[in-house]
């Protein structure tokens, strides 16, 4: 069972494992290294539900802020009322420090964590609003993107299954969504809908990327 303590470190049983998510390819295209001085970049990211994306990328070193919020539709239907009947995916907005870690990164993260080969949904979450994207920020993220996806179609490491990660323009922006989604998982440790989803993704993170983790990582899982 994944506890979140009250200082807010993970502690990922060891019989997690991640047998459904293989080991994807480090990105053959990124972004260009940071400039002098640069510190600070963002990314816009969906793959299901916001609470439990929110929780492990926190985990990320570079990381420095996650924010659950919308993408994809306008501002008038970017609340939890309204975002199912729009073109909103739950998404988060990553800012990171591309000296730790690049945007490629962040994507391969993404793309082991969750399941891009699942259309329009995300586990027992069904609905375009849980579907797996990418919202660019500029064209340099747009070519990274697009890259990095038609690099995990020609390598077929998901074998027979497509990919449908979607890389779609930022449009109208991010928006933030409303304070109680913030920090769902760390604040709600008795909802038992949030652990098991972040249970989930942790495990892969912990298997998957135990070096990029910001607390110390036990011996990555047998599969």
């Amino acid at each position: 069972m994944l506890m979140l303590s009250m200082a807010g470190v993970w502690s990922v049983g060891r019989s997690l494992r991640a047998a459904d998510s293989p080991d994807l390819p480090k990105p053959a295209v990124d972004l260009p290294a940071p400039s002098d001085g640069e510190t600070s970049r963002t990314a816009v990211l969906a793959g299901g539900c916001f609470w439990s994306i929110e929780a492990t990328f926190e985990q990320v070193r570079g990381v420095t802020d996650v924010v659950s919020g919308y993408a994809g539709g306008t501002k008038a239907t970017a609340n939890y009322d309204q975002y199912h009947d729009s073109n909103h995916a739950e998404c988060v907005r990553i800012t990171y420090d591309p000296r730790q870690i690049t945007y490629g990164e962040l994507l391969q993260i993404l793309l082991t964590i969750s399941d891009p080969t699942q259309k329009d949904g995300q586990g027992n979450d069904r609905g375009s609003g849980y579907r797996s994207a990418v919202f660019y920020e500029n064209d340099d993220q747009k070519r990274v993107a697009q890259a990095y996806v038609q690099q995990l179609k020609d390598s077929k490491v998901f074998g027979e299954r497509q990919v449908y990660t979607k890389i779609e323009p930022l449009g109208d922006g991010f928006f933030s969504a409303e304070n109680y989604h913030q920090n769902f998982v760390a604040n709600n440790p008795d909802n038992a809908y949030g652990q098991m989803t972040c249970e989930s993704k942790m495990g892969k993170l912990q298997a998957h990327f135990p070096e990029k983790m910001k607390r110390a990582a036990t011996t990555r899982s047998s599969k």
